[in-house]
């Protein structure tokens, strides 16, 4: 989906005539499309557990159940998850104590190989739709209903480590987020 400005917006992923679980995004016709010109692959359900299990395990990292359980209930959740979240609802559908420190390590893990994002100001996390495609995102959280879009801007994220290096910083992990209302919520304020 195009929001204003030829940023690409990964929250409603339509699906495709071929496989509803792969959604490709492509390149914009903007302007600085050169600086943007970054092809995902947005998976969903089973193809975007798939991907994940396929990423990580490239890297060397082996896919647990414990990882798959975690991930699948990452990729499932509405809106951003915190660690307890998942742990809550793992020890419910598993019938068993899952330990929270497991889960801490696991989304860590996930974090650091690009399965999932991490919502720092909510300590929350989601999964990635691209698991194989490392870049920097920015958030759009909303202080009404919790829901995080992820956005794709590769120009402004650019900016950002850019400006981090002409400070001497040398950037890691640049999160980018932005706070306020999703349409649904400022739409029902106004109502």
């Amino acid at each position: 989906m195009r929001g204003a400005a030829g940023i690409t917006i990964i929250t409603a992923l339509s699906s495709s005539a071929r496989d509803p679980n792969f959604i490709s995004m492509a390149g914009t016709d903007d302007p600085i499309a050169p600086q943007r010109d970054h092809h995902h692959a947005h998976h969903r359900g089973a193809a975007l557990m798939a991907a994940a299990q396929r990423s990580l395990e490239a890297k060397g990292e082996q896919w647990t159940a414990l990882r798959s359980a975690v991930f699948e209930a990452l990729s499932k959740a509405e809106r951003p998850s915190s660690a307890y979240d998942i742990t809550e609802q793992l020890s419910a559908s598993q019938g068993r104590r899952v330990a929270a420190n497991s889960v801490y390590r696991i989304l860590d893990l996930f974090v650091s190989n690009n399965l999932a994002q991490r919502i720092e100001s909510a300590n929350a996390y989601i999964a990635n739709p691209h698991p194989g495609c490392r870049h920097d995102c920015i958030f759009l959280v909303c202080d009404g209903c919790g829901q995080a879009t992820h956005v794709d801007d590769d120009a402004v994220a650019s900016r950002v480590r850019d400006a981090a290096e002409r400070a001497g910083f040398l950037p890691e992990r640049p999160v980018l987020e932005v706070r306020g209302r999703c349409p649904a919520c400022a739409s029902a304020t106004l109502a």
